[in-house]
């Protein structure tokens, strides 16, 4: 059995809705229009940390996101990609400041892998749960904690940001072609943990 990895759809903006860059570039005489693209991206944003982290950590480092994300608004190079790819720049490296956090929770699940699952964990337990035996979680989650923190970071933002690879080079600032090596491996490394399942659904290794 292979784990489902769920995403939450992007809702797609009406015709005529003034693009990501615009709007930033509109909130540096009108602060208010920034909440625009609060309310664009909020959601997609706390998701994909909800999935790397617990929800208490979550909710704060999504409104640190944006946070952030308003007081450097004027700093946004649209010549570098998308903001939305800028917004989950922000939020990567919010949660590799938090990665102390991130990795001992990851070890307490090791201590732990035989659990029944059905607690509201994070992404790195949810994909561990959708394993069938116990000693295939606690593989896989030995191999989630060898991970480093480059592979881990393209790995997650191309499965729960569902981010293109152009976008994840763009947001971490490595080669495009770096981006595919990076997943290649980290799908043979957890495809040899498994015993050849795919905890990613559907992906390939090419």
């Amino acid at each position: 059995m292979t784990a489902n990895l769920t995403v939450p759809l992007r809702l797609v903006d009406p015709p005529g809705a003034i693009n990501d860059a615009d709007l930033l570039k509109a909130s540096y005489r009108k602060p208010e229009r920034f909440g625009e693209l609060y309310d664009r991206y909020f959601r997609e944003i706390h998701g994909y940390l909800g999935r790397r982290l617990d929800q208490q950590a979550a909710d704060d480092l999504a409104a640190e996101v944006f946070l952030t994300a308003f007081r450097k608004r004027t700093t946004f190079d649209r010549e570098r990609g998308e903001v939305r790819a800028w917004l989950y720049g922000i939020a990567t490296n919010l949660v590799a400041l938090h990665r102390r956090t991130e990795t001992r929770k990851l070890a307490a699940l090791r201590r732990s892998a035989a659990a029944p699952a059905g607690a509201d964990h994070g992404h790195e337990e949810r994909v561990v749960s959708r394993v069938d035996a116990a000693n295939e979680q606690a593989r896989l989650t030995a191999e989630l904690l060898a991970l480093s923190d480059g592979d881990r970071d393209v790995l997650l933002l191309s499965a729960l940001g569902e981010l293109s690879h152009e976008e994840v080079a763009k947001t971490l600032g490595i080669p495009y072609g770096t981006v595919g090596s990076r997943l290649s491996r980290v799908r043979r490394k957890l495809r040899a943990a498994l015993g050849g399942v795919n905890p990613l659904n559907g992906g390939s290794d090419g």
